[in-house]
């Protein structure tokens, strides 16, 4: 799992455009993690389009995620799945997945870090670093919150909410191991040119944060 930039495919952010081209563009660019987020067809008419998803991600290698729902993401095969607060808790899922898959858990405030962190979670999904369209009523917690987080965990951390290319380098240097985005990439004119751009400015981050930490 390379969570450095986690692609997040959604219709109504894609507003119309196919989730299999973006998709395509995203593994072109160089994007190594997906998730397919669907919040209004149920999950037998979204099937068909989460197994070629996942098909063309496990020829590429690259990770697919199916957020929200576990029984989709255990029937088309994918390499994880992602719960919100209002989902099932790590605890109470972690038994239904097949041994090995990912499980990621989205929190909005140390407490709800410390909770995924000891329910066993793979990864933490820290939120909303800025505002957003995407969730305009998300909680707005800031980088701040994950450099709270930080010292807590070595858990995976994933800035998510209003980042982009010009401000992913403030997440990065927080203590954030990667940024999830959505509109950013998958509403972009053009996909595979956001992944780029995203992936040269998360690199860049790195660079300058390694260079300016202490001996």
């Amino acid at each position: 799992m390379d969570p450095s930039l986690y692609v997040i495919l959604d219709r109504a952010a894609a507003r119309g455009r196919d989730l299999e081209a973006i998709l395509e563009a995203v593994i072109t660019a160089g994007g190594r993690m997906v998730q397919l987020r669907e919040k209004e067809w149920p999950s037998g008419r979204l099937l068909p389009l989460a197994e070629r998803l996942r098909t063309r991600c496990r020829a590429a290698g690259v990770t697919f995620i199916v957020n929200d729902r576990v029984g989709l993401a255990l029937a088309v095969g994918a390499d994880g799945v992602h719960l919100g607060q209002d989902d099932l808790p790590p605890r109470a899922a972690r038994p239904l997945l097949r041994p090995g898959m990912i499980l990621g858990r989205s929190t909005h405030s140390l407490a709800e870090a410390r909770q995924a962190r000891d329910d066993r979670a793979d990864y933490i999904a820290v939120g909303s670093m800025f505002a957003t369209a995407t969730k305009p009523d998300f909680q707005l917690v800031g980088p701040e919150l994950l450099r709270q987080i930080r010292p807590e965990t070595s858990l995976p951390l994933i800035g998510i909410g209003g980042v982009t290319p010009d401000n992913v380098g403030e997440v990065i240097r927080a203590g954030a191991d990667g940024v999830a985005v959505i509109s950013a990439v998958c509403g972009a004119a053009d996909p595979a040119a956001a992944t780029r751009r995203f992936l040269e400015a998360i690199r860049a981050a790195r660079d300058l944060t390694t260079r300016t930490r202490p001996l």
